[in-house]
């Protein structure tokens, strides 16, 4: 296993690792910029439910799930700061979401259901009938980052949002020694708590929970990993083997991505343990080496690669269009994994992520690339086959969300602030001695189910 304090060796020469040197890109967005956000914001503007305030995650179905929740509140935001809509609209779609998230009925009462009827708020499973089906620690811990950056954005909204968060039952989600769990539905019926993430979304999401107070220090350390070579490039992947926790270690963009955009790869001094910079420069070394893979693929074969998770217009829908996966690099599979190659694409997210945390020739054709993929009444496509058989035409929240968030991230940098902290329903909770169980995970340790199908990055299957 690679140290996370050991220096790696430089491969294929010097400079190999020139991604560690790019700046930001920073300042004002252009007119075409904010053309784009303008775009993206439409998805939403289509896609709100009116009667409970959520969104569809997939254009035009009434689906949705946490982690695309959290895009639209980034999207949300993002549209607010960027001036696309006003504040009173910002207050009046807040104020739905809120009042629907508290009256949210929960897996066996303890968690939000991994997906919901986005019309009616049901709970229900994946092909939208009534019915639970568990729920994912990786979309919370993404819900719970932009539950707080909300707070601290808008104040007013904090008690609301305290109010949801302190209906959460926290005792299987999280083990004493900071392990994150999802729970399922064995075909018995029978609930299973099965630990959930894999090296970037594990951590990424991790980092929900700590910024509410609760401590993760096994799903916030980076072990167990090795790196692999591609393209000169050592990139890190998780080795926990699929074929005994039936979950794929998928190396991707998206989850640095969004550490980078959310936290730059950092955590400030509320985030609990291991909470400082140092404590997190593995992560940002790991995210300038996924992203130099992309680029030197690039150079090496002028195919323009920006790889991560993304819908499909067809069948099977839903693909992870990796770095490396499973022993190969460049994998594109479905979640049982089925290789599926004629699938992979530049991802839309990934693309427009990557060219604000890296100011690059590289990410400039990028962007060149994907500015103009999109619908102007629907918003942005999904991604672009690199096979050169044009756009995947689906539209999504969570790429139309993501894309929001890294123009604002242009305009003002990281996204989560962390200024004076106010002493809201949750804090005064978590101080009190009765209250003490926000803030401490009493659980017993548990080994992961090696029955569970849950591929553990809170994709369709978990």
């Amino acid at each position: 296993m690679v140290s996370t304090r050991a220096t790696h060796a430089a491969q294929c020469g010097p400079g190999a690792l020139a991604a560690s040197g790019y700046a930001h890109r920073s300042g004002p967005l252009t007119e075409q910029e904010m053309q784009m956000a303008r775009i993206a914001w439409k998805y939403f503007e289509n896609n709100t439910q009116p009667e409970n305030g959520l969104v569809n995650a997939v254009d035009g179905y009434p689906s949705t799930t946490m982690w695309d929740t959290a895009s639209y509140l980034g999207a949300l935001v993002a549209a607010e700061q960027l001036h696309i809509i006003d504040r009173a609209t910002l207050d009046k779609r807040l104020a739905a979401i809120i009042q629907t998230f508290n009256r949210l009925d929960f897996f066996r009462g303890e968690l939000p259901n991994k997906v919901y009827n986005a019309k009616t708020t049901e709970k229900a499973d994946y092909a939208n009938k009534p019915g639970e089906i568990g729920y994912s620690a990786i979309d919370l811990g993404r819900l719970l980052i932009w539950l707080k950056i909300i707070k601290e954005r808008y104040p007013e909204h904090a008690d609301g949002i305290d109010r949801f968060v302190l209906r959460w039952k926290f005792d299987h989600v999280l083990d004493r020694d900071g392990v994150m769990y999802g729970a399922s539905l064995s075909p018995e019926k029978k609930v299973q708590y099965v630990q959930e993430g894999r090296l970037g979304y594990e951590e990424y999401s991790a980092m929900g929970f700590r910024f509410w107070g609760f401590s993760t220090r096994r799903a916030s350390e980076p072990e167990p990993f090795e790196t692999v070579p591609v393209y000169c490039v050592q990139v890190p992947y998780d080795t926990r083997d699929p074929r005994k926790y039936y979950q794929h270690n998928y190396v991707v963009s998206e989850s640095y991505v969004l550490d980078g955009l959310e936290f730059g790869w950092e955590a400030g001094s509320r985030a609990g343990d291991a909470g400082t910079k140092a404590g997190r420069d593995w992560m940002r070394d790991f995210a300038n080496r996924v992203y130099q893979a992309q680029e030197n693929r690039y150079k090496a074969s002028g195919i323009l690669t920006a790889r991560s998770e993304h819908q499909l217009d067809q069948e099977p829908y839903f693909v992870y269009d990796t770095v490396y996966s499973d022993g190969f690099p460049w994998n594109t599979i479905t979640d049982t994994g089925k290789y599926v190659p004629q699938f992979a694409a530049v991802s839309l997210k990934a693309a427009l992520g990557m060219w604000v945390l890296w100011k690059s020739d590289y990410t400039d054709r990028l962007f060149a690339a994907i500015a103009k993929q999109h619908d102007p009444g629907k918003g942005f496509y999904e991604a672009l086959l690199e096979n050169g058989k044009g756009p995947i035409k689906a539209f999504t929240a969570n790429n139309n969300g993501i894309m929001l968030e890294a123009l604002l991230f242009k305009t003002q940098g990281t996204l989560l602030k962390e200024g004076a902290q106010r002493k809201g329903l949750w804090e005064r909770a978590a101080a009190n001695p009765y209250g003490a169980e926000l803030r401490t995970n009493f659980n017993v340790a548990r080994e992961p189910d090696t029955n569970a199908a849950c591929r553990g990055d809170g994709g369709p299957a978990c």
